[in-house]
């Protein structure tokens, strides 16, 4: 098959760029009103593509699909099938909401957005440097858009310089992508790599297994020909090429919850409540990672990330600096395909079966090539430092949090595998009775009690427990979306593609 260069006229720009420097942007919730205004609308849409220019622009816009949006549009169902069974069951599915920890406070029933009646058709999103976003939104939208869409709802964000509400560092560990398709995949990772196949990402492209992930690939004709082949079917069109899903997840933050309780624990240290929530989290406040950094360099660790991302977990095997249980450690264990790192095949062999020099942890632990994941959240809400957070909440507090939005090719593979095996499992790395500090839902699942504890080792081998950690995020709803590429959105928005 034919190796082909990415198209960035046909990826949408937040695929490459996230827009960081677009410090403003709102999304909008809709449903589709009026089909033939819909299309329209979206024919003429100014979606922002991935090209680099120079001066980047101060605005763009970027435009998902739900499942039920795209039937919404009368996109064929043969088209429509050719989705991942994850994206067509959407993410209010009760068994997926059971194993996202989409239960009890989280459950669907109880969200603003995303359930029943409330489930969107479609996600647009504006970004603008600071003073332009509400000019570009208004010159974006129209008379068209009235008659076309149903605004369910808008999430604004904020800018908190780079913090999320809890007040430490995001997003400042991201995947690489191999824009370039120079990385090899079909060889065991036996050094961590920050580098990851474009097809973890972008559909139509070989990913960490070398395979091309399930997507709709029809018939070449006249409707479809603007579409850019499959690279692993040249005589079929690929609807999926240069999309991704699109995960984005509502999440209040209890940001006076959290502080309070560190400081209940920390008997009001202040040292002892900057080490808690430190361990909580597996960074500091600054964004420092907890264990040694590596003497080696890390691949896709760029030379301005030394400091906060050039590390594994590999010199802290024990937990002692950064606990098993932390949130980063959880969301990205830094591993490889061969915990160890043995360079011989019968060590590799022993190590694969669980037999491995340094215990069972690892081994039990799915090599993180396969599951990174590509966040593009934004925070809301004002700003709350560590110290103001220990006043009580007046009457009219503000909601705080994050619209967390992570961008991937398989859903099931990357997102849910994250969500359930790292960040809700209560035996993640041999643990019992702990999920993720910050993500878990402290629900009990009969027979096991509610895991609110986390536990930290000690030197000697004792450990520190935690007990009675609260729930610090509530989920307020949530949607599993269609990223496409520019011409897959021409060809939904088009006439005649029933």
């Amino acid at each position: 098959m034919t190796q082909s260069e990415v198209d960035y006229s046909d990826v949408q720009g937040l695929v490459r760029f996230g827009y960081k420097l677009m410090t403003e942007a709102s999304y909008v919730l809709l449903r589709v009103r009026d089909v033939a205004a819909a299309r329209s609308w979206l024919r003429s849409a100014a979606v922002t593509s991935a090209v680099a220019m120079n001066p980047p622009p101060s605005s763009a816009m970027q435009v998902a699909f739900t499942a039920d949006g795209l039937k919404a549009l009368d996109v064929s169902a043969s088209v429509v099938g050719g989705f991942s069974a994850e994206f067509l069951a959407g993410i209010t599915e009760e068994n997926r909401s059971r194993r996202l920890g989409d239960v009890g406070s989280n459950a669907p029933s109880r969200w603003g957005w995303g359930y029943s009646a409330n489930v969107p058709h479609l996600l647009v999103m504006f970004f603008s440097v600071p003073g332009q976003l509400q000019a570009f939104i208004q010159a974006s939208t129209g008379n068209v858009w009235k008659e076309a869409f149903q605004e369910l709802r808008w999430l604004d964000t904020a800018d908190l310089n780079g913090l999320e509400p809890f007040g430490f560092p995001d997003g400042i560990s991201q995947p690489q992508i191999d824009w370039t398709r120079e990385r090899d995949v079909t060889s065991a990772q036996i050094d961590y790599s920050n580098i990851a196949a474009l097809g973890e990402f972008l559909l139509g492209y070989p990913n960490e297994y070398n395979k091309y992930t399930d997507r709709p690939v029809i018939d070449a004709n006249s409707v479809s020909a603007a579409l850019l082949p499959a690279e692993d079917a040249p005589d079929k069109k690929d609807v999926g090429r240069n999309g991704t899903y699109l995960v984005l997840r509502q999440l209040s933050q209890d940001v006076r919850g959290f502080w309070q309780f560190i400081y209940r624990q920390a008997g009001g240290n202040a040292a002892e409540v900057e080490q808690l929530a430190a361990a909580l989290v597996g960074r500091t406040r600054a964004g420092d990672p907890l264990v040694p950094l590596r003497e080696q360099a890390i691949p896709g660790v760029g030379p301005d990330q030394i400091r906060q991302n050039q590390f594994t977990f590999d010199k802290d095997p024990s937990g002692r600096r950064c606990p098993f249980g932390a949130h980063i450690r959880r969301g990205n264990p830094r591993n490889t395909d061969y915990p160890g790192r043995p360079d011989d095949l019968i060590t590799r062999l022993i190590t694969m079966l669980g037999f491995g020099p340094k215990g069972f942890r690892d081994d039990l632990t799915s090599a993180v090539r396969f599951h990174r994941i590509l966040r593009r959240g934004r925070e809301y809400g004002p700003e709350l430092s560590p110290s103001d957070a220990l006043a009580p909440a007046p009457p009219d507090d503000p909601e705080r949090g994050l619209h967390f939005i992570c961008l991937n090719a398989n859903i099931l593979r990357q997102f849910e595998f994250l969500q359930n095996a790292w960040i809700a499992n209560t035996k993640f790395s041999a643990l019992t009775g702990e999920s993720d500090p910050l993500l878990g839902n402290r629900e009990p699942i009969p027979p096991f009690p509610a895991a609110a504890d986390f536990n930290r080792q000690e030197d000697g081998g004792l450990r520190r427990r935690v007990s009675g950690l609260p729930q610090f995020i509530t989920v307020r709803g949530a949607a599993y979306f269609f990223l496409p590429g520019l011409r897959a959105l021409r060809y939904f928005a088009g006439a005649g593609n029933t």
